[in-house]
C-alpha cells in the first residue's frame, strides 16, 4: 500500500489501485454524530438513525507518521489516520464522534460482490446494504402478498437487504478487497458511480485492503484473513443427510427411504429435545438433552445407526427456556443475559419465552461449550447438529463483559461459532463431528465448519425461494465459507404456501451439486410434502442422492482444496473466468469448483433453462455428451432428472462425469 502526498491532499494506492483520493473539495473522510433506535421483535429489528452532525475532514497534514483530518486548517483534527501493510488504522481524536463514512475511489463499469451472506444480489453495486445480523424475514419482497401479510401477522417480512450474515467485507473486479474491522452497525453504499462510501456507527479500529492479481488469488488471502475450516467429514460422502422430526418413528421412515434406495449419510432430528405446538408449527423444547419419552432408548438406537454406517444429528441453540430443567442451573450460575433490572433479559420466541446465554461471559461459555454440546450431545452420540440462531442479540440487555450490546450484536454469532467450535475440539472431532449454522459475522469462518442458508420460503420466489440459496453460497464463499448447504424444499410455509412436489425435486437437484444434501421437513410437517410422501419424488430424490454419492471423489478433492487453498467448492463463474465479463453479473449458475457448470432449473413449470457459457473453454453437456464451445448464450433440455449441468471438455474427471449418464 502506498501513500502520495499530493498538492491538494493525498492518494491511497494498492498495488497502483487507487482506493482513496483526499482533498479539501473533496473529502474522503466524514465523522460526526447520530442518535439511533433500535428496537427487535422475535430477531428482526426496526433501526432508525437520526444524524446530528456529519463533518467533512476537508483538512489534512501530516503529524509524525499519522495523517491527523480536521474539519479546517486551524481547527483541531477530529480523526487520525496512520498506514501499514495493508491497513489504514484509524482513530478518533475527538471523543463525540460516534459516525464515521469513508469514500473510497469507484470506476463506472466496476462490480462489487461480498457483504457476507447475500441473498437476493450477488453484484451489490447500484444498491445500499445495511450490515446487522438478523431475521432475513419472509418473502424478502416488499412488493408481494406474503411479505406484506408476514408484516401485518408480526412484523416478520423481510427486505432485499436483510441477512442472518452480514459482513463488512467486500470484493471488487478491479482484484482488490476492503474489510472494515469493526462489529458495530454500519452500512455498504454502491449507488454512487464514482465512489463507494462506507458508514460505521463508531470509528473503526482498521480499514484493511487487499489486493492480487486473479480473483483465485484474492479469495485465497481473504479465507487466510478470517480462517479456513476443516475437510468435510468422511461419512458425509455416504449419501444424504435425511431432516425427520417424527420422535420414535423417525427410524421407521429412515428405513422405508432407504429401501427406495436413497443413499443415506446421517439421520438429522432437530426434535431429539421434544416439542411444543406453537401458531407458528411444531416449535422444538428449548431444553438441550435427550428426550427419552420422544425418542426411548435413543442412545441405543444411535449406537445401531452407527453400526449401519449412518450418524445421527440433532439441534442447539444458544437460549434456554424458561420452563426447562437448563435454566434454572444456568440461571443460578449467573449465565444469562440480564436486562436494565439486572434481572435475567427474557426474549419472546412466539408463544414461550427463554435466557440468552451470556457468551461474553467465559464460565458461561466454557458450561455451554462442555457440559451442553460436550457431554449431552457429543458425548450422547451426535455426529452434528444445526448450531441455531445467534442474531437475537437485543440492543437494551447488559452483558457481562461491559461491552455495551449495539457493539457485541454482529460479534454474538461469531462467539456462538466458537462455543460450537470448542466443543468439538475438546473431543478431538475436528473434521469428524460436523454443526452447521445460519448466523455470522467477521471471524465465524474459522470457527464454523459448514453454513446452511437459513430459513426460505417453499417455493420459487426470486427473493425468498430456490435461487436464492446459490447467491448466499457464492457472496458467502468469496469470503472465506467454501462449505454452503441449504434446506432440501425450502422451511417456511405460510399463509398457505406449501410444497409442490417439483419444487421438492428441483431443490434436490441443485442439492446434488453442493457439498452436503440435507432435507428439511419445515415449520409445518403435515401442511407440506415430505420426502417420503410420494413415489416419484422419493424416486427422483434417490437418483440425486446416487448422483452425489457418484462425485464424491471429485468433492473430496473440492474438500481438500478448500482447507489448503479456502476456494469454495460453489463458485462464481467469474473466478475461473476472470477474462470474460459476460460472468461477473451471473448469479442463478455456478461453478462446482473449476470443472462442473450447475444452472439449476429454478422458476416453476419450467422444463428448459437459458444460460451463458463461459468463453475460451468447451463445455459437455453431461446427460447427452453434446460439445458446446464458449462464450455462448444457449437453451437446453432440463426435464425433472436432468438438470442443466456441464463439465470442462479438458477435465481429469470426465470418465467420473459421464459415468453420471448411467446412474
Amino acid at each position: 500500500m502506498e501513500l502520495e502526498i499530493t498538492q491538494s491532499g493525498f492518494a491511497v494506492s494498492i498495488s497502483g489501485r487507487r482506493i482513496l483520493t483526499h482533498s479539501a473539495t473533496a473529502p474522503c473522510f466524514f465523522v460526526g454524530q447520530g442518535n439511533d433506535s433500535i428496537t427487535m421483535h422475535r430477531g428482526r429489528f426496526e433501526i432508525e438513525d437520526r444524524v446530528a452532525e456529519r463533518c467533512p475532514l476537508a483538512h489534512a497534514e501530516m503529524d509524525g507518521e499519522m495523517i491527523a483530518l480536521a474539519a479546517a486548517k486551524g481547527q483541531p483534527p477530529r480523526l487520525g489516520v496512520t498506514l501499514e501493510a495493508n491497513a489504514l488504522v484509524l482513530r478518533a481524536l475527538d471523543p463525540s464522534v460516534n459516525r464515521f463514512w469513508l469514500r473510497v475511489v469507484a470506476d463506472r463499469d466496476e462490480n462489487v460482490w461480498g457483504g457476507g451472506e447475500q441473498f437476493s444480489y450477488f453484484d451489490l453495486r447500484g444498491r445500499r446494504f445495511p450490515l446487522w445480523s438478523s431475521e432475513p424475514g419472509v418473502g424478502r419482497d416488499k412488493t408481494t402478498e406474503i411479505t406484506f401479510k408476514a408484516d401485518v401477522a408480526g412484523q416478520a417480512g423481510g427486505d432485499y437487504y436483510h441477512t442472518n450474515y452480514p459482513q463488512p467485507t467486500y470484493v471488487s473486479s478491479a482484484r482488490y478487497a476492503l474489510h472494515v474491522a469493526t462489529f458495530a452497525y454500519g452500512a455498504f453504499d454502491f449507488r454512487d458511480h464514482s465512489f463507494h462510501e462506507i458508514e460505521v456507527w463508531t470509528v473503526p479500529e482498521r480499514i484493511e485492503l487487499f489486493a492480487a492479481p486473479t480473483f483465485v488469488g484474492l479469495v485465497e488471502m481473504l479465507s487466510s484473513r478470517f480462517g479456513r475450516q476443516p475437510p468435510l467429514p468422511e461419512w458425509i460422502y455416504n449419501g444424504a443427510i435425511i431432516g425427520l422430526k417424527d420422535g420414535a418413528n423417525s427410524f421407521n421412515r429412515l428405513a422405508k427411504i432407504r429401501e427406495a434406495g436413497v443413499k443415506v449419510a446421517g439421520l438429522w432430528c432437530e426434535d431429539w429435545v421434544g416439542i411444543r405446538q406453537t401458531a407458528f408449527g411444531a416449535r422444538l423444547f428449548w431444553d438441550w438433552q435427550a428426550n427419552e419419552t420422544r425418542y426411548p432408548g435413543l442412545r441405543q438406537r444411535i449406537a445401531e445407526l452407527g453400526n449401519d454406517g449412518i450418524r445421527f444429528l440433532g439441534y442447539v441453540n444458544p437460549y434456554l427456556c424458561d420452563d426447562g430443567v437448563l435454566f434454572k442451573e444456568a440461571e443460578d450460575a449467573d449465565y444469562f443475559v440480564k436486562d436494565s433490572s439486572d434481572r435475567t433479559a427474557l426474549i419472546d420466541f412466539g408463544e414461550f419465552h427463554c435466557g440468552i446465554v451470556d457468551f461474553s461471559n467465559p464460565d458461561a461459555a466454557a458450561w455451554f461449550s462442555e457440559e451442553i454440546i460436550g457431554v449431552r450431545m457429543l458425548d450422547y452420540g451426535l455426529s452434528g447438529w444445526m448450531a441455531d440462531f445467534g442474531e437475537y442479540l437485543p440492543t437494551d440487555v447488559r452483558l457481562a463483559n461491559g461491552v455495551d450490546a449495539k457493539l457485541m450484536h454482529n460479534q454474538w454469532p461469531t462467539l456462538w461459532a466458537e462455543v460450537n467450535a470448542e466443543a468439538v475440539a475438546s473431543r478431538c472431532k475436528i473434521g469428524e463431528a460436523l454443526f452447521f449454522m445460519r448466523a455470522g459475522f467477521t471471524g465465524a469462518q474459522k470457527y464454523c465448519p459448514l453454513l446452511w442458508a437459513g430459513d426460505q420460503s417453499v417455493d420459487f420466489s426470486r427473493h425468498d425461494g430456490l435461487v436464492t440459496v446459490i447467491c448466499a453460497a457464492l457472496s458467502s464463499g468469496l469470503l472465506g465459507n467454501a462449505f454452503h448447504h441449504s434446506d432440501i424444499g425450502g422451511y417456511t410455509s405460510l399463509f398457505g404456501n406449501v410444497r409442490t412436489p417439483e419444487l421438492f425435486m428441483r431443490w434436490a437437484e441443485m442439492a446434488a451439486f453442493t457439498p452436503v444434501m440435507r432435507s428439511h421437513e419445515g415449520n409445518r410437517p403435515r401442511d407440506n410434502l415430505q420426502v417420503d410422501d410420494d413415489p416419484a419424488v422419493l424416486s427422483h430424490f434417490a437418483r440425486m442422492t446416487a448422483i452425489y454419492v457418484q462425485l464424491s471423489p471429485y468433492l473430496r478433492r473440492l474438500s481438500l482444496e478448500a482447507t489448503r487453498r479456502g476456494l469454495p467448492v460453489q463458485r462464481p463463474l467469474f473466478l475461473h473466468h476472470e477474462e470474460d465479463r459476460r460472468t461477473y453479473g451471473i448469479q442463478d449458475c455456478y461453478l462446482y469448483g473449476r470443472d462442473v457448470l450447475v444452472a439449476p432449473v429454478w422458476q416453476a413449470s419450467e422444463d428448459e433453462r437459458k444460460l451463458y457459457l463461459p468463453a475460451r473453454t468447451d463445455w459437455i453437456h453431461v446427460w447427452t455428451g453434446q460439445s458446446f464451445a464458449g462464450g455462448q448464450d444457449i437453451s437446453i433440455k432440463a426435464p425433472l432428472g436432468r438438470p442443466a449441468v456441464f463439465y470442462r471438455a479438458d477435465t481429469e474427471f470426465e470418465t467420473l462425469f459421464v459415468g453420471l449418464r448411467d446412474v
